[in-house]
């Protein structure tokens, strides 16, 4: 042991969101390839509290839940090259532990964070970041003139989402379920809004895009908006789902693609950042936007550590978003 402690938030049943309780652990010592991390801030996601409430059972418990953090590097194991002791850097970890005032972890899922990133904007965007990079570059690299469809615009993923769509020279269509998420939405950059709770959603794309349809619809909702994407998308299209907030996606006939030799994807970002090099190189991209200011990130709240059932709420109830832990 360290001598070191510090507060975490342990989940040692799943539930609501007073199954998130703080106490005091001690981190230990990094081990050979392996850092400490004096955590500055942590992320809040949807896996969040799919892991609190046991719709992921990923988690052992009684276990720290937070798949990344931002912290300032205090010790570092042997056999540790590429970051120095006080260095400053982001992570994401399948191992949790996010939340939480220290964090050990290997030295090859921790990247540096530019001093013009501050550690809450870092921790706020990087996994949401990373992300939309792969979603945009990688999973459908997006070419221009492409007509792209962005469920759940005003979020946070979406958001980042639509930037990077616009700036790779699409057209964006997103949806949003009230006017004021709708004017989070345009003013991220989409040319259109569908409000999906009062409009038809296939529909109206076909009208913005003169019966053409959709190339790429990126859908984090999951079950409700699934049979909705598939009768946006254009001849060849490619439905894009990485998420589920609405409750996973039954199973249904794969030959139904053929009609219009459709395409599905269900990408995870690990996948595509799956060595240092790949990891480094995705969120250098990222983090030079956000420091050139092509990447606009709206913190939606801060929370103590302690107050982590508080975000997780806040995030249920579809408040505006990114939500961040001080730790």
């Amino acid at each position: 042991m360290s001598g070191r402690s510090g507060q975490a938030i342990v989940l040692r049943q799943h539930g609501a969101t007073d199954a998130l309780r703080i106490e005091t652990i001690e981190p230990g010592e990094p081990g050979p390839g392996q850092v400490l991390v004096r955590q500055h801030a942590a992320g809040v996601n949807f896996h969040d509290i799919y892991v609190r409430s046991g719709s992921y059972r990923t988690l052992a418990l009684p276990g720290v839940p937070g798949l990344e953090g931002v912290g300032v590097v205090e010790a570092a194991g042997p056999g540790v090259t590429g970051l120095a002791v006080g260095q400053r850097v982001a992570w994401m970890d399948m191992a949790y532990g996010g939340y939480a005032q220290w964090k050990v972890l290997d030295a090859a899922k921790a990247v540096p964070v530019p001093d013009d990133v501050s550690s809450q904007i870092a921790a706020a965007v990087y996994l949401k970041g990373l992300t939309a990079h792969v979603l945009a570059a990688q999973v459908h690299p997006l070419k221009p003139g492409e007509r792209v469809l962005v469920h759940a615009a005003a979020g946070g993923v979406g958001r980042l989402l639509v930037q990077m769509a616009k700036a790779r020279g699409c057209m964006v269509i997103g949806t949003a379920g009230t006017p004021a998420k709708a004017d989070i939405a345009t003013a991220a950059g989409c040319d259109a809004v569908i409000l999906y709770r009062t409009e038809d959603v296939p529909v109206r794309v076909m009208e913005l895009t003169a019966g053409h349809g959709v190339d790429v619809a990126y859908d984090a909702v999951g079950c409700d908006t699934f049979e909705g994407s598939l009768a946006a998308l254009a001849l060849r299209g490619h439905l894009v789902n990485f998420g589920q907030a609405s409750g996973p996606v039954p199973p249904f006939e794969i030959a139904r693609l053929g009609a219009k030799s459709l395409t599905i994807s269900r990408p995870f970002v690990w996948a595509y950042v799956d060595t240092p090099e790949k990891l480094r190189a995705a969120a250098a991209d990222v983090f030079a936007s956000i420091g050139s200011g092509d990447l606009q990130v709206n913190i939606g709240g801060v929370f103590p550590l302690a107050e982590a059932a508080r975000a997780h709420a806040a995030l249920e109830a579809r408040e505006n978003g990114p939500f961040v832990l001080v730790c």
